[in-house]
């Protein structure tokens, strides 16, 4: 490749930077570490020999994804003493649903925090694959393995998402969930809740350890649930208004006090009714958000 100099290299990476940024977050789930992540990936683009470079985004896409690997291991340290559950940074994608890849997959945080437990290689290549389309022999020379081994990695990442994860209502049901949760909880409607949640539904709360009013550990159950929501009728509820948001593609709920935005809350649900809901009230992670 002729390189004619740093003008040219910025262009390159600015034209590559929505992709390395859709493969930094989905890895490490921090909008971030995932722009830190980017500042080390444009370090060493600068110092390269770019006239040996056959295939800028090949280059730049092989340096973020390696890198995401090594720093995957130091958030999965940090997140098992992080204070309470931990979920994902959010991302307004209304403004790119895809997030710099062909497909939107692997974005959504139910999907994320399941992708927590694969080891890093293994996470890499099933981004890599389901999110990029990447052939399984590029895979192989970005991880460090063979065709083969990517295979058997992203083979092995769709069993245990599989295994886990629940047939997913369609959009249009997923925000009428959620519009009806809103509104029984604001109406501390304890028998409407209960009828919209699903038996095995789980809660998640990530405050950071910000909020007396977050659950520290998961809820689990439509009654535990339901009636942990009505006790906080009083506390929480009273002057709240919300606005529709696209985050991590999916439909969910800005809530503000006063017009300070103080949560932003999500649903997942199956056809046996709401499966997971997601309360992300820390603070550090709602400013992230334009």
């Amino acid at each position: 490749m002729e390189d004619t100099g740093l003008g040219d290299a910025t262009e390159l990476f600015t034209q590559a930077r929505p992709r390395l940024f859709g493969i930094a977050y989905r890895m490490l789930g921090s909008v971030s570490d995932a722009e830190d992540l980017l500042q080390e990936v444009w370090l060493r683009w600068q110092a390269a020999d770019r006239t040996t470079v056959r295939s800028p985004v090949a280059f730049l896409s092989t340096v973020t994804a390696r890198l995401a690997i090594n720093a995957t291991k130091t958030a999965y340290a940090r997140h098992e003493t992080y204070i309470g559950p931990w979920l994902p940074e959010p991302v307004d994608t209304s403004a790119d649903p895809q997030l710099g890849a062909e497909r939107g997959a692997a974005l959504e945080f139910a999907v994320l925090m399941l992708m927590e437990k694969l080891p890093p290689h293994e996470r890499a290549a099933y981004i890599l694959r389901e999110a990029f389309d990447y052939p399984y022999s590029e895979i192989g020379e970005i991880v460090g393995t063979t065709e083969v081994t990517a295979r058997q990695w992203v083979s092995r990442a769709r069993k245990h998402l599989a295994a886990e994860a629940r047939t997913p209502v369609a959009p249009s049901e997923q925000r009428r969930l959620l519009d009806q949760f809103l509104a029984a909880a604001q109406a501390g409607d304890l028998a409407g809740l209960e009828e919209l949640l699903a038996d095995e539904v789980v809660s998640y709360s990530d405050s950071g350890g910000t909020s007396r009013l977050a659950a520290r550990v998961p809820l689990y159950g439509a009654g535990t649930i339901a009636a942990a929501v009505v006790g906080f009728a009083a506390k929480v509820w009273i002057d709240i208004t919300s606005e529709p948001i696209t985050i991590n593609g999916q439909y969910a709920l800005r809530l503000r006090r006063q017009g300070d935005v103080f949560a932003i809350v999500t649903v997942n649900a199956s056809d046996q009714g709401i499966t997971q809901v997601l309360w992300q009230v820390n603070p550090a992670k709602l400013a992230v958000l334009p």
